[in-house]
């Protein structure tokens, strides 16, 4: 059986974070910048940009996210952090009008982004990485954690469309599920004080 371990994204972890994101799907590409910036800033700038700027927020900290291992290889990630510092949320329509939370509440962390390796996928890593991202944010003194993920149970799903992650990965770890977004997406939700 695999060692499945978590750490936090730390710029030593740099190295770690590329190879995560870089196993398939839309990744390399992206770098986990989709919920960061704005329509206008996301076409204005190339993976390279992108890359830099990722490396940039992770330089900074606090880490945005988590590093998933297998057996000591990385393997997976999870963006999490809070809300306000993620600027593409606050314009998602469809957001906007389901939340009950305020935007400015920096207590109010959200679960954007997994990326699995394909070698890695079908070893649970959503869940450990949503179990740990669940503790970063309780220690981190967030109140309550939203996220925006998939409801599988209809319809057929591209792998590359699961970033958001999936309903059922959500609900097992007590999410409780909100208002329908769009495209078979939900708004669920975790009170961390509760």
């Amino acid at each position: 059986m695999s060692r499945i371990t978590t750490e936090k994204a730390t710029i030593e972890r740099s190295d770690d974070i590329q190879h995560s994101l870089t196993g398939g799907d839309d990744g390399p590409s992206c770098q986990c910048m989709w919920p960061m910036l704005t329509n206008k800033d996301w076409n204005a700038t190339n993976v390279d940009e992108r890359r830099a700027m990722f490396h940039d927020e992770i330089a900074a900290g606090p880490a945005p996210g988590l590093v998933a291992y297998v057996d000591g290889e990385a393997a997976g990630w999870i963006r999490i952090g809070p809300r306000d510092r993620q600027r593409r949320i606050p314009r998602t329509r469809a957001i906007a009008a389901a939340t009950t939370e305020p935007f400015g509440d920096p207590g109010v962390w959200s679960v954007t982004c997994f990326v699995v390796r394909r070698d890695h996928r079908g070893k649970g890593l959503n869940t450990e990485l949503l179990r740990a991202a669940i503790d970063y944010a309780r220690e981190s003194g967030a109140r309550l954690i939203e996220a925006y993920p998939v409801d599988t149970s209809e319809g057929e799903h591209r792998s590359n469309d699961l970033f958001h992650g999936t309903l059922s990965t959500f609900l097992a770890q007590g999410f409780q599920q909100g208002a329908p977004l769009t495209r078979g997406r939900v708004l669920v939700t975790l009170n961390l004080r509760g």
